[in-house]
């Protein structure tokens, strides 16, 4: 890709009954965004109509009939289904799960034939997408299985970038999932993630520990010393700057986190709350590892306050962002990485 053509940037719709549909014409009603993308929306152009009619949004939309046919300063829009949609804002429907996925999957298939350059997903609620021919806990299992790479759910900001040895799994079972392998597979994605997306030369990693004090010398829990200790030490050997475990419960109080540029958490809650505390808003879910770019905001379908026009589209807008720049990134490192001076043979 040059630098002078847009990134094409697909959005799969999310829950039509959250608050993903107004983020998205909230970013896209800023003509501004036009000059940094040409996005395409999977859904159906009854559906955006009425959605911009309810939420009295000036956001252009134009309806394509495929994705050879973009326009240039609008948001496009693909027909992923023709019938019209009953909206229930704030409603848990199977209704909406159905169109959410028919959204994922159309975009998906586009980004697998390299007909966009990166996915921007919105939110969808994990109990209502369940069906027969879709049963994964959200968008990175998903993702993971129809794309190349060792997905990984990676929270990212301008200040603070957090990823998960387990991200949806009980914590009942977090001590059992955590084994050697996962720990190397799992730090080697963000130490490369850091490097291609992020254009970090060096990254320095934090992991925290399994164990509450990580584990206190075995008074607590034997996992820390046991299982996490050894890899770390194995990888700083080979060259990889990962330190650790630290303790979680002081560890983003006293800022320890600034001092590295990326931080891995043993479990969802423990990664999640204090990134969420420090960046809400201007947080972005990654789905590092992968062979193509997917982002989405760090929040949910937010029923509660869906259809009343007050969403506040600022982590969607941070999304879009990074993932264009992920997408920049990317190939900046494969140009920089691709034609590497070749030793002369001696004559």
């Amino acid at each position: 890709m040059s630098d002078n053509k847009k990134i094409v940037i697909g959005i799969s719709i999310g829950d039509l009954n959250g608050i993903g549909s107004e983020v998205i014409l909230k970013t896209f009603s800023d003509a501004r965004m036009f000059e940094f993308c040409t996005p395409v929306v999977f859904a159906s152009q009854k559906a955006m109509q009425f959605l911009k009619k309810h939420f009295n949004s000036p956001t252009q939309t134009q309806k394509v009939e495929s994705l050879d046919k973009l326009v240039d300063k609008k948001l496009n829009v693909i027909n992923v289904w023709e019938e019209a949609y009953n909206f229930q804002f704030g409603k848990e429907s199977k209704e909406a799960g159905a169109y959410a996925i028919k959204s994922l999957k159309a975009a998906t298939a586009a980004l697998k034939s390299n007909k966009i350059d990166a996915l921007l997903t919105a939110p969808i609620h994990k109990a209502n997408i369940q069906s027969d021919d879709f049963s994964f806990p959200g968008h990175t299992d998903y993702l993971a299985q129809e794309l190349e790479g060792n997905a990984l759910m990676f929270m990212v900001s301008d200040a603070l970038k957090v990823g998960l040895l387990t991200d949806h799994v009980a914590v009942k079972d977090v001590a059992h999932e955590i084994t050697p392998e996962l720990i190397k597979k799992k730090i080697t994605t963000i130490n490369e993630s850091l490097k291609k997306d992020f254009r970090i030369r060096k990254p320095k990693i934090a992991v925290l520990g399994i164990n509450p004090h990580s584990g206190d010398n075995g008074v607590i829990g034997k996992e820390d010393d046991e299982v996490l200790r050894p890899v770390l030490e194995e990888m700083n050997n080979n060259k990889v700057m990962v330190f650790g475990p630290y303790a979680a419960d002081s560890f983003f109080g006293s800022d320890s986190y600034t001092k590295f540029d990326a931080v891995i958490a043993s479990y969802h809650d423990q990664g999640l709350i204090p990134f969420k505390t420090l960046t809400f808003g201007n947080g972005v879910n990654y789905t590092a590892g992968l062979s193509e770019v997917r982002t989405s905001p760090d929040h949910g379908t937010a029923y509660e306050i869906a259809g009343k026009g007050v969403a506040d589209a600022s982590s969607f807008t941070e999304a879009l962002f990074t993932a264009i720049n992920i997408v920049r990134c990317r190939e900046e490192y494969r140009a920089l990485n691709q034609n590497v001076l070749k030793k002369r043979k001696k004559i």
